[in-house]
Formats: structure tokens, C-alpha cells, sequence
């Protein structure tokens, strides 16, 4: 646990915040977790915020009002910029409470970027329940785009991810070019894509995004272990998309790991957009999901 980072408890449920990024480094109920931890920086995006998209812009470029925005380049393998530009940026905790913890960062008009922002980020937590709620307010003076991610890894226990299975509520899929940017808009799975009937992770070569009941609240992802035990993942009605990730584990455990991300909006959405949403002087917008576990 880094100096910067906060802890909030309820029951038997413990959770860790990042200060840097403001990400999930911990959640635990009665000492088994529901998401990989880590030590130091976040690997591979591990429980990272996402924010003002999430994903990936292609060529690290977009235009907005009439003009084109150059991001920085923070994928230099495919050039693309992703996952947004408060990651690695330290937060301001604003309000802590045993259980509960916000914290904030304001994203400045600068390079890349049309208009500035001021987003909020609270943790929650419950016995068995996190509830995570991101506010982001348009504070410039002329329109702006958002998107929010988050970046999940999910565990149950100390069960090896590769025996658990893997359930999403899949309704579309994005197809890709080796830049992981879409082609496309998306189509209907077929069912060897599908994951709306439990599949098992060792069986699953993901980097996949999905579009899920767009416009209704609900289960987003459900990792369950053998012996039933098992870790849930929702989003609210905002949360119509999520990139499945099934890498080789950089947590210091043997086979996979398993990253479902809820998005707003699907990759490459500040060029494309698809569910992007347009935040005028003023306006604020609230976006909701969680992690529960399952005993």
C-alpha cells in the first residue's frame, strides 16, 4: 500500500484506493478477494478510473468543434492514445468516512483536450457490496465530450482464475484492425463468442469488447469458482459496453487473469461517436457500477 493510498471498511469487507488514479488496488470480504490486488503501480490498467474515455483513440487524435485535438501517444505499439488522462495523476481525497471515501481531480483544457472537467469519484462499501459513482462536470464554457471506463480485474478467492467460468450478458461484439481500434459498428455475437451461458476462463482467449443491454441497469459479469463461490459485477444504465481480458496473470498468480471493464461507450469513441456523451457548460453527469461478492 502506497503513502497516498486510503482504506475504507464495513463488516468484514475491506477496500484499498489508489491516490494515484483514484483506482481499486483492494476489495476483500472476510479476507478472500474479489478483485487482484497489486503492490506499487497498477499493472496492466488494474482497477484503474477511465476517464474522460475509456479505451483507445485512434492515432491519438480526434476532432471536436471544428478543430482536430492531438492526445499524447500512450500506446506507442499501435500509436493510439488510451485510457483516458487521469490514471497516473494524483487525487485529492475531498471526503473520507470509515466505509465510504471520494475523491477528486480536476482534468485542465490542455493539450489534446477542448475543455476542462472536474470529476468526483466515491467508493462505498457495504458487507458485501462496493458501490463506485464517478460525477464529471462540464467547468468550461463550451461543450465537451465524455466517456468513463473502469478496469476490473476479477477473483474469487484464492481459486486459480483458469477453473472459474465466466458469464457476461453479451449482445454484440466489436470487430477490430491490429490496432484493437473497431472497423465497424458492432454486430450480433454468434454463439462461440457468446459468454451468456458460463464458460470456463482457461477455455477463453479475450481482448474483447462487447456491447451489454444498453440503457438498463444490471449484472455486467459473473466470475464463479467450483465450488460455487463467486464474484459479481453491475453497472447502471450508462454502462452499455465492457472490454473482456483474459491475459497471462501479472498478480504473482499461475494461469490467466480476468479483466471485464464496464465503459460508457466502446473504443475510439471520441472519433466514432457511438454512446458518447456531450457534457454542456454546467452540466454534470453520474455514472454507477460495483462489485459484490457471492458466498
Amino acid at each position: 500500500m502506497a503513502s497516498s493510498d486510503v482504506e475504507i471498511r464495513a463488516g468484514g469487507a475491506h477496500v484499498v484506493v489508489t491516490g494515484v488514479g483514484a483506482g481499486l488496488r483492494t476489495f476483500t470480504v472476510d479476507g478472500a478477494h474479489h478483485v487482484e490486488t497489486f503492490d506499487g503501480d497498477p499493472p496492466m490498467g488494474a482497477g484503474c478510473v477511465l476517464v474522460p474515455w475509456p479505451n483507445r483513440t485512434a492515432g491519438a487524435r480526434f476532432d471536436w468543434a471544428g478543430t482536430t485535438h492531438e492526445l499524447d501517444v500512450t500506446e506507442p505499439a499501435n500509436g493510439n492514445a488510451i485510457h483516458g488522462l487521469v490514471r497516473k495523476r494524483p487525487w485529492t481525497v475531498v471526503e473520507h468516512t470509515d466505509a465510504a471515501v471520494t475523491l477528486a481531480i480536476d482534468v485542465p483544457a490542455e493539450r489534446g483536450w477542448p475543455q476542462p472537467l472536474h470529476v468526483e469519484t466515491t467508493y462505498a462499501l457495504e458487507p458485501t457490496q462496493l458501490t463506485v459513482t464517478h460525477v464529471l462536470t462540464n467547468t468550461g464554457d463550451g461543450d465537451v465530450p465524455a466517456g468513463v471506463g473502469t478496469h476490473p480485474y476479477l477473483r474469487v478467492g484464492d481459486h486459480p482464475s483458469g477453473d472459474c467460468t465466466l458469464q457476461v450478458p453479451t449482445a454484440t461484439v466489436l470487430d477490430v484492425d491490429d490496432r484493437q481500434i473497431p472497423t465497424g459498428p458492432a454486430r450480433p455475437v454468434t454463439d462461440d463468442e457468446s459468454l451468456r451461458r458460463p464458460r470456463r476462463v482457461a477455455d477463453l482467449e479475450l481482448d474483447t469488447c462487447f456491447g451489454v443491454r444498453p440503457g438498463v441497469a444490471g449484472v455486467l459479469a459473473e466470475l464463479t469458482a467450483p465450488d460455487g463461490t463467486g464474484t459479481r459485477l453491475w453497472g447502471d444504465r450508462n454502462v452499455g459496453w465492457v472490454q473482456a481480458f483474459t491475459p497471462g496473470s501479472p498478480f504473482g498468480r499461475e494461469g490467466k487473469a480476468v479483466a471485464v471493464e464496464p465503459m460508457t461507450c466502446p473504443p475510439d469513441a471520441l472519433n466514432s461517436g457511438t454512446d458518447l456523451v456531450v457534457l454542456q457548460p454546467g452540466a454534470t453527469w453520474t455514472v454507477r457500477w460495483g462489485v459484490e461478492a457471492l458466498r
